[in-house]
């Protein structure tokens, strides 16, 4: 049950960073600073190595693109004493293109984004529920 309220907050907590003004970086108190720019380079990075995503029509190979769902996790005792501060996990759909530009192969992916200080690193992660994050 607090999984939503969690989702609804992280969302609320995502909005206010994009709205910040001037491309300045959002305030480093923030736990989810900087978690946009990470889940577009996620996307670029999906773009480029997936197999749906092999056959480009006009440079790109996947359309539709959709974030469904970001949850935050519980930080183990072992990675904050790495000093890992917030993580979240997250799941990706998107779908490939033929090279006539019609649809082809739907894909979908699952990361688990980590913050240590004020710096995000990317890792995959088990697939999960696609409308709560919950693990499977």
């Amino acid at each position: 049950m607090t999984r939503p309220v969690v989702a609804a907050s992280l969302l609320a907590a995502l909005l206010a960073a994009c709205s910040q003004g001037g491309g300045s970086k959002s305030a480093s108190s923030d736990p989810y600073a900087g978690l946009d720019t990470e889940i577009l380079a996620w996307r670029t990075s999906i773009e480029a190595g997936h197999p749906a995503c092999a056959a480009k029509v006009e440079g790109k190979g996947c359309q539709d693109f959709q974030v469904m769902c970001k949850g935050a996790r519980d930080v183990s005792p072992e990675d904050a004493a790495k000093g890992v501060k917030t993580q979240v996990v997250a799941a990706m759909t998107f779908a490939g293109r033929n090279t006539d530009g019609s649809t082809g192969k739907s894909g979908s992916s699952f990361a688990l984004f980590s913050k240590t200080g004020d710096t995000w690193a990317r890792s995959e992660t088990p697939p999960v529920n696609m409308t709560t994050c919950a693990q499977l």
